[in-house]
């Protein structure tokens, strides 16, 4: 009895914590092998160790998630030609892996390798015309710390700018840092952070919706079979042809196999005997005619 209210208790956690989107990945067609990983909570001491440790104070949102599990990881598949493809994948790194963005020189390093910082420039100008907060910086001036690899497409990102050495740092951020080292803006708070992953069903490069560029087209694909209604980074552009952006495609049709057309053999033979009389009245009317 015990140990089904406890599997009962922990299942409405994760429910919980996962929003419920475990239930609506499962229903929808082509999806299979749908896995949460279960964590415990992290202990007190450790959040107050990493706190210690980067002189930086966890945001409340975050420290409360780290209280009810250490990292989160959601993994989801779609069925292709009877094989199962890894598609959608959100994550949080646990306290433990909560690493700084800027590691230390190792001592196998070059002596004149270029790092991070070599990419700073003093003002950032171009920020404040577009009326988005300021982007960080890859020195002193900021302390970055990795929440997502998004498999290997970029890196999110806590923030805390402004920062002085030796000062503990508060205000902090959610940014995203594309492999071309730019950073994109996404949330102020964890919070709308995890929203924002849980909306997006963890699709590949959904981070890539908030650059000016945008996702590729493999996953822009994916997007407008699994995510029609909050999919909306096309929407912008000017539509010539008068047809909606939304996606049309049946998902209950999109994994089956083509079916042979079958030949429209009644269509053929009804020409074909329409053109054999046509030539058999013209014959009788030349034949008239020479008569």
């Amino acid at each position: 009895m015990e140990e089904t209210k406890e599997s009962l208790t922990f299942k409405g956690v994760a429910e919980r914590l996962t929003l419920g989107i475990t239930r609506i990945l499962e229903n929808m067609p082509g999806v299979v092998d749908v896995r949460f990983v279960e964590r415990e909570p992290a202990e007190k001491r450790s959040l107050l160790s990493w706190e210690q440790r980067n002189t930086c104070i966890l945001p409340e949102d975050l420290r409360d998630f780290y209280l009810t599990t250490d990292g989160f990881t959601l993994t989801w598949g779609v069925k292709l030609d009877n094989e199962c493809v890894s598609l959608g994948y959100m994550m949080i790194n646990s306290v433990a892996r909560l690493c700084p963005l800027q590691q230390p020189v190792s001592m196998f390093s070059l002596p004149n390798a270029p790092s991070l910082t070599d990419l700073d420039w003093e003002e950032d100008t171009e920020s404040g015309k577009r009326h988005v907060p300021a982007a960080p910086h890859f020195d002193s001036r900021s302390r970055i710390f990795e929440l997502d690899s998004c498999g290997g497409n970029g890196k999110v990102c806590l923030v805390y700018k402004n920062c002085t050495p030796g000062v503990v740092a508060q205000q902090s951020e959610i940014w995203f840092l594309d492999r071309s080292l730019c950073w994109h803006f996404l949330t102020a708070t964890f919070t709308s952070y995890y929203r924002l992953m849980i909306t997006h069903l963890g699709l590949p490069e959904w981070q890539y919706t908030f650059t000016p560029y945008g996702p590729s087209p493999q996953a822009k694909q994916w997007a407008s079979l699994y995510q029609p209604l909050t999919y909306n980074s096309d929407l912008s552009l000017p539509d010539h042809t008068g047809d909606s952006h939304l996606n049309k495609l049946d998902p209950t049709k999109a994994f089956r196999g083509k079916a042979k057309v079958p030949i429209p053999k009644k269509k053929q033979s009804a020409q074909c005997s329409s053109g054999s009389t046509a030539k058999s009245q013209g014959g009788t009317g030349r034949h008239g005619v020479k008569r």
